[in-house]
C-alpha cells in the first residue's frame, strides 16, 4: 500500500500547478495557455459549471469534476493533447454524450476532460461493404439518420441516444442484441489515440474486413476498456440491411415466471426474434405514466420481428402459441410504424420513467447477464429481494440475451439509503457470478464494479488486464480509477 500511495504522490507532484482540488482549477495558468495553443482559447473551459457537467454521468457517482474541458476538432488535435497532457502527468479523460450509468465520466484524481462531440463526422460509407466510419461525435441516432434513405441501418441501440465510440468504450448493447449483437460483434475497426500520442488502427489503415485471423484481437482490446487505453477517434461499424417487415408486439403474463419461461421457450424453438424485452409491474406502471400508454400493469413481454411477410407471420403465431401455453393473455401486435415507435420509445425511456416514480431521486441500475436458462431462477429471487427491501424499484431488460436492470431509486444525500441501494446490487452482482453470469452485460465496470470484475475473472484475470494497462499507459493516467 504505501509503494501505491508514493506512486501517486510522486505523479500527482509531476503536475505544474497542482494543488488541492475545489471550485477552482487546479492546473497552472502555463498550462491551461499550453491546452490553448493546441485547440485554440473557445475550446478550453476551467469554468466552474462547465467542469461540473463534465464530471458526471447518470449514474448516481457524485460529481468529481476534471480542471479543465477542451474540444479537439480533430484527431491531430487529440494526439497533441494526449502528449502534453502525459508528458506533465495530468490525467486524462474522454468525454462523449455522458450518458453511462457507471461513473465513467467522472475525474477522480482531476485532470483535463476531452470531449470529443465536435469530431462528428460521418467519414466514410461502404454500402456494398455493409460498413461505414465515425468520428466519435457521430450519435447512434445522427448515423441512422443519415442512412435512412440506403436501405441500411445500425441496430446496437443502448436507451440514450449516446455516441458511437462511448458506445464502443463501453461495449454497449440494447434492445436489438438478441439478434443483431453488441459492439463487440459490431466493430471492425478502430481508431486510437494511445497515451503517447501515437495512432493506431486497430484492425490496420482503412480495413474494414468481416473476419480475420491476422495476430491479436487489438479491436476487441479495446472495446470494452472504457477510456482506460486511449481515446477512441474514429470507429468502422457494421451495418445491416433494413428488414423488409417489422412487426412489434406485447402480451401480459400472471407472473415473472411465466413471462421468463416463455421468453425462454421462445428462443428454443429458435423463433428468430429480433427484440424481446421484460418489463415487471412497477415498470409498465411507470411506463404508462411517463409515456401515456394503457397497458395492462402485469409483468409483460415487448417483442419484434424482422423478415418477410411470411416468415413474420410465422414467427408471430409460433411466439403466440408458446407464451398462451405459458398463461400469455393480451397478445397485440403492431405493425405501424407510428404504433411500434410509441411502444419502442416507450421501452427506451424506462430510465427516466422510473426516476419519475420518485421525483428528485438518483438511479441506481444493476446489469447483471446470466446464462438464458437460469434467468427465471434469478429474476424471480430479484423479484422477491426487491421486495423485502423496501427499496423503491423496478425489473426491466434485454432477457432475450439474459441481460437485465433492477433500477433503483436512492437519495444520495442518505448514506444508510445508499448503503442499502449498493449492498442489494452487489448481493445480486455475486448471484450472477454464482450462476456462472458476469456483474455487466452493457453498462461496464467504471468505478463501482471493480471488485465484482476481481471475482468475476479471478486474481489471474485481473493481473493480465494490469498487465496490457501497465504496457500502454505505464504512467495510469488514462481515465484512471475505473475498471481496475
Amino acid at each position: 500500500m504505501a509503494l501505491l500511495l508514493r506512486a501517486a504522490t510522486q505523479r500527482l507532484c509531476l503536475w505544474r500547478g497542482y494543488c488541492t482540488r475545489g471550485t477552482q482549477s487546479a492546473l497552472s495558468e502555463d498550462f491551461v495557455a499550453a491546452l490553448k495553443a493546441v485547440v485554440g482559447p473557445p475550446y478550453v473551459s476551467t469554468a466552474a459549471a462547465v467542469r461540473e457537467q463534465h464530471g458526471q454521468d447518470e449514474s448516481v457517482h457524485r460529481c468529481q469534476p476534471p480542471d479543465a474541458v477542451v474540444w479537439p476538432q480533430n484527431v491531430d488535435q487529440v494526439s497533441r493533447l494526449t502528449v502534453l497532457c502525459y508528458s506533465q502527468g495530468v490525467p486524462i479523460i474522454p468525454f462523449g454524450t455522458g450518458s453511462g450509468l457507471e461513473g465513467g465520466v467522472c475525474a477522480v484524481q482531476g485532470g483535463v476532460c476531452i470531449n470529443l462531440t465536435h469530431m462528428d463526422r460521418i467519414v466514410e460509407l461502404n454500402p456494398e461493404d455493409f460498413s461505414v466510419v465515425v468520428e466519435p461525435g457521430v450519435t447512434r441516432k445522427a448515423l441512422n439518420t443519415y442512412l435512412r434513405d440506403s436501405g441500411l441501418w445500425f441496430p446496437v441501440d443502448p436507451g440514450a441516444d449516446a455516441s458511437l465510440c462511448g458506445m464502443a468504450a463501453t461495449a454497449a448493447s440494447g434492445t436489438n442484441a438478441v439478434r443483431y449483437g453488441t459492439m463487440r460483434d459490431n466493430v471492425l475497426n478502430l481508431q486510437v489515440v494511445l497515451p503517447n500520442g501515437q495512432l493506431l488502427h486497430t484492425a490496420g489503415p482503412g480495413r474494414h474486413f468481416r473476419k480475420s485471423a491476422a495476430g491479436y484481437n487489438l479491436t476487441g482490446l479495446f472495446v470494452g476498456s472504457e477510456g482506460t487505453l486511449g481515446l477512441i477517434t474514429a470507429a468502422t461499424l457494421r451495418l445491416h440491411p433494413v428488414p423488409e417487415v417489422t412487426v412489434a408486439a406485447t402480451c401480459t403474463f400472471p407472473s415473472i415466471q411465466a413471462a421468463v419461461d416463455s421468453t425462454v421457450h421462445i428462443l428454443q424453438a429458435a423463433v428468430p426474434v429480433a427484440r424481446i424485452e421484460f418489463l415487471d409491474d412497477v415498470m409498465m406502471d411507470a411506463c404508462n405514466r411517463y409515456s401515456k400508454l394503457s397497458c395492462s400493469v402485469a409483468p409483460t413481454l415487448f417483442l419484434e420481428f424482422h423478415g418477410s411477410e411470411q416468415t413474420v407471420a410465422e414467427q408471430l403465431q409460433r411466439a403466440e402459441e408458446i407464451t398462451q401455453q405459458n398463461g400469455g393473455a393480451h397478445f397485440s401486435w403492431a405493425k405501424e410504424a407510428e404504433d411500434r415507435s410509441r411502444l419502442w420509445t416507450a421501452r427506451h425511456n424506462a430510465w427516466y420513467a422510473a426516476l419519475a416514480l420518485r421525483p428528485g431521486a438518483k438511479g441506481y441500475s444493476t446489469d447483471v447477464c446470466v446464462p438464458i436458462s437460469r434467468l427465471p431462477e434469478i429474476l424471480v429471487q430479484t423479484k422477491e429481494d426487491l421486495k423485502a427491501s423496501g427499496l423503491t424499484g423496478a425489473i426491466v431488460g434485454h432477457v432475450g440475451d439474459g441481460n437485465f436492470h433492477c433500477i433503483l431509486l436512492v437519495d444520495p444525500e442518505d448514506p444508510q439509503e445508499l448503503h442499502r441501494v449498493k449492498a442489494f446490487a452487489q448481493k445480486l452482482g455475486r448471484r450472477a457470478l454464482a450462476l456462472h453470469g458476469t456483474c455487466t452485460g452493457e453498462h461496464g465496470i467504471g468505478m463501482g464494479k471493480r471488485q465484482l470484475l476481481q471475482e468475476e475473472v479471478g486474481t489471474v484475470g485481473v493481473e493480465t488486464m494490469r498487465q496490457l494497462k501497465a504496457t500502454l499507459d505505464p504512467r495510469g493516467l488514462m481515465n484512471p480509477g475505473k475498471v481496475l
